[in-house]
């Protein structure tokens, strides 16, 4: 990847992070590693929640994490391919990044914390599609920060969220009925930890029943 197309956007944002008052700062730099935190409480949440309604939607909620995993997996073995040096050593003139730059052999390309929020991003939005307006700008800021701080390029984070929500979509395609099979073989194990874990599933539709009047 030609970093030097995007190295001067680097400087630009590097520069107004280090414009921000240290209250901004300090707060990018608890963000680019709480978001992910976040995500995962979004995914227990959705599990348990999931666990009161049908078959689909907890094999869904299931899957979010396992989505995102694959992501993660995908822009690794990308990033061991591409051997790009961070920013935060290789741009010159460009102002110190706000948390310690990682260690040589810590590849650039693309931004692991990126693809991970890409990942989660769009696996909780398929699972819980009113979550999208919280998970999409999740996953951007989570992005923004981390060339904010000074660790990636711009191109490491657009690319690393872009791969992670591609990924993590078509594992969802992929597994989506696999998964509820298997969801509903679970509920109907009648094991204990599989009744705790599957949780009763949806409640059965209630019936109207019309009664005559007798005259």
């Amino acid at each position: 990847m030609d970093s030097s197309v995007t190295a001067p956007l680097y400087r630009d944002i590097t520069d107004f992070a280090h414009d921000m008052p240290s209250w901004v700062q300090h707060l990018a730099e608890i963000w680019t590693e709480l978001g992910l935190l976040l995500f995962g409480v979004l995914f227990i949440t959705g599990w348990w929640r999931a666990r009161r309604l049908g078959d689909g939607a907890l094999a869904l909620a299931v899957l979010a994490p396992v989505a995102t995993g694959f992501g993660y997996v995908v822009s690794e073995v990308l990033k061991s391919v591409v051997d790009e040096e961070r920013p935060c050593r290789a741009v010159a003139g460009a102002a110190a990044s706000l948390v310690t730059c990682p260690p040589v052999g810590d590849w650039s390309f693309p931004s692991n914390h990126s693809a991970i929020a890409g990942a989660a991003a769009v696996a909780l939005a398929i699972a819980r599609p009113r979550l999208a307006w919280l998970t999409v700008p999740m996953a951007l800021l989570m992005a923004f920060s981390r060339v904010f701080v000074g660790v990636h390029y711009p191109h490491d984070v657009a690319v690393g969220l872009l791969l992670g929500a591609a990924v993590s979509a078509l594992a969802v395609a992929v597994l989506r009925r696999p998964a509820e099979s298997l969801a509903r073989t679970v509920r109907s194990s009648g094991a204990p930890v599989a009744a705790w874990a599957s949780g009763p599933g949806a409640a059965p539709a209630r019936r109207s029943r019309r009664r005559g009047k007798r005259h």
